[in-house]
């Protein structure tokens, strides 16, 4: 990306703030990304009907849905891959239009898709700097190899990934396919990471290196929506969970109110079923 400054990588300042839920109503900070009644149809199918969603800084937000439900119709809305046929954007409390990828990127929108965007035949290196290389001063401006290592090495070991720059991607394992991702989103100083079905067929170190990453984005202020079909695994990460079904939103609970994931998944029930007791 021509013009683009590469600094050099500093650890992300760990913060002691409280999330800021919707529910907090003392604070004066807004919601960091807000979509206002959000649509979207194929042909005759309505993938999103009518979705309002806040995410506010430092928060993760566990999207949950089965297959079909309109999650990653909303990922690929939020991070600029598809336009909504109808509703608003907010970011920072001022209406935007996020028309690309760039856009998002531009606002410090990191997507971790479940393709992962990765190029297996690349370095670790190579693809933390996908499409951002640094370039060396001077009239040709050509590709500044050694930076992209020295400053990778930095990302890899803030994380733990025990993987080398100069590795190909194709030999690491699906959780630290994911840490590059993650890595590359802190690094270009990422304030939303949506991380759409990131423990979809990992094994189990590879979810709990998933997790551990999530907090880590969580610490250094970043907000995360987490999306998901297993409420199980989001539970431990999460500050608020949502839930998509046949592209409307059913649930925006705050998991502070309750102590243990069953707790939750009974009042889920009692909403989706209408059961008052």
């Amino acid at each position: 990306m021509a013009g683009l400054e590469i600094l050099p990588f500093q650890k992300p300042a760990r913060t002691t703030e409280p999330c800021r839920s919707r529910y907090c109503t003392l604070t004066k900070i807004g919601p960091l990304l807000e979509l206002r009644n959000i649509h979207k149809w194929f042909e005759r199918v309505h993938a999103v009907n009518g979705v309002d969603l806040d995410i506010y800084p430092g928060e993760v937000v566990g999207l949950i849905g089965d297959n079909g439900a309109g999650k990653s119709t909303l990922v690929k809305i939020i991070s600029g891959r598809l336009r909504p046929d109808e509703g608003e954007i907010f970011w920072e409390g001022h209406k935007v239009r996020i028309s690309s990828v760039q856009d998002a990127r531009k606002l410090g929108i990191e997507t971790v898709h479940q393709e992962r965007g990765l190029v297996d035949c690349f370095t670790v290196a190579k693809n933390i700097f996908l499409g951002r290389e640094p370039r060396k001063a001077g009239f040709v401006r050509v590709v500044d190899y050694a930076r992209m290592r020295s400053e990778s090495e930095k990302v890899v070991s803030w994380l733990n990934l025990r993987i080398r720059p100069e590795q190909e991607v194709r030999f690491a394992s699906g959780g630290e396919k994911q840490g590059v991702v993650v890595g590359r989103a802190m690094y270009f100083k990422a304030r939303l990471v949506v991380l759409d079905e990131p423990t979809r067929a990992l094994s189990v170190m590879g979810v709990e290196k998933v997790l551990g990453f999530t907090e880590a984005l969580k610490k250094s202020g970043i907000s995360c929506l987490f999306v998901t079909h297993s409420l199980g695994q989001v539970f431990r990460v999460m500050d608020r969970i949502v839930i998509i079904d046949r592209g409307e939103k059913k649930v925006d609970l705050e998991k502070a109110r309750f102590r243990t994931v069953h707790e939750l998944e009974e009042k889920i029930f009692q909403i989706i079923t209408g059961d008052r007791r």
